[in-house]
């Protein structure tokens, strides 16, 4: 294990109702689990596609800034940012989904290669397009670089697609083998109810189910967990949510309505709110600081950090606080981020409000 840095002074914590039973140590001991701890990831995958540039001068053709190229990267985004995550933390990654038969499915797949990610399970579906997400950034060489403009390639996965039959045969494979679930649905097609109805009858008993979805949460009855974000969970409550007091009412609406047993909602800069059955709701503080460098890619770093920790035999509890400071890291990088086993140690380690 990492060396690690003495905890910072305590500051009070408006939400946490009960300091004294998060220990350091135990989620410290938690995070040394997670090596190896074999994930299902069900879910579209998504290239999020990088270009950089330096600005040149106003277009004579229209008013908008010429950029003069400096490269570009690719990394896995959406669902596929997930299994980065649990791969960087060192979790095993069993991926269920799907890429296109295109330029944009092959990086994919490179990306998730370079990751560690073995991608002999992804199925590449002809007549689909790999859904990216292409941000251009322009900036000077001796300053960061803004992202000036983003395009979207979309595409959906049919029911009648010939691949969906494999796609269902690979959960049914790969379902018994893992140690938990995560269902990151933004609503390109690859999960629907068959292949979810097929992770609770395949999965081992023990394996929790988290699912994470951008249009369709309230049509996950069955799940173990969930990772709404707040502008979810309002959808879902058909209202604005104000207050620690509105959200944890919505979220164990929503719980109660998905046979869950447990329900993060995530809520930016006022931090994550845990409602489970035959508990109070807990009310987490934000962790880091409210310079927030990028918040693209946060949810699926939270949804990845929970499922990660449940496989480790985390409480609910543990798997939300430690989702909660995996956030807090990511959103104080550039892009779409992973975070390490070690930066998570370290966020253990300084977060305030564990002291009690």
């Amino acid at each position: 294990m990492n060396s690690r840095r003495a905890p910072q002074p305590a500051t009070p914590a408006r939400h946490l109702y009960n300091p004294g039973m998060l220990d350091r140590a135990a989620l410290h001991a938690l995070i040394d689990r997670f090596s190896g701890q074999r994930v299902l990831v069900y879910g579209d995958a998504v290239l999020d596609r990088f270009i950089l540039g330096s600005p040149k001068r106003i277009s004579r053709e229209a008013p908008v800034i010429i950029l003069r190229w400096e490269g570009q990267r690719e990394v896995p985004g959406g669902g596929s940012n997930a299994m980065a995550n649990i791969a960087a933390l060192g979790g095993e990654v069993l991926p269920v989904t799907v890429v296109g038969e295109d330029e944009a499915g092959r990086a994919l797949l490179a990306a998730l290669a370079r990751c560690g990610i073995n991608t002999a399970e992804v199925l590449v579906a002809p007549g689909f397009r790999t859904v990216s997400k292409v941000r251009l950034l322009g900036g000077g060489a001796a300053s960061l670089k803004h992202q000036v403009a983003r395009y979207d390639v979309e595409d959906h996965l049919c029911s009648s697609h010939p691949v969906r039959t494999q796609l269902h045969a690979t959960l049914t494979r790969l379902a018994p083998r893992s140690a938990a679930v995560a269902v990151s649905d933004y609503g390109y097609g690859v999960v629907d109810r068959a292949g979810l109805d097929l992770l609770r009858r395949s999965a081992p008993p023990t394996a929790r189910i988290v699912a994470d979805s951008r249009f369709a949460l309230t049509e996950m009855g069955g799940v173990h967990g969930a990772t709404p974000n707040l502008e979810e969970l309002a959808a879902a409550a058909g209202r604005p949510l104000v207050g620690d007091e509105e959200v944890a009412a919505a979220a164990d609406a929503l719980r109660r309505r998905l046979g869950a047993s447990f329900l993060a909602a995530t809520r930016g800069r006022e931090g994550l709110t845990l409602v489970q059955e035959d508990a109070p709701p807990l009310h987490l503080p934000v962790y880091g600081t409210d310079q927030v460098a990028d918040v693209t890619g946060a949810g699926d770093t939270v949804l990845a950090t929970m499922t990660l920790a449940l496989a480790a035999g985390a409480s609910p509890v543990e798997a939300a606080v430690l989702a909660d400071l995996a956030g807090g890291v990511v959103v104080m990088k550039h892009g779409t981020a992973t975070l390490t086993q070690s930066e998570l140690h370290r966020a253990v380690d300084l977060a305030p409000f564990l002291d009690g």
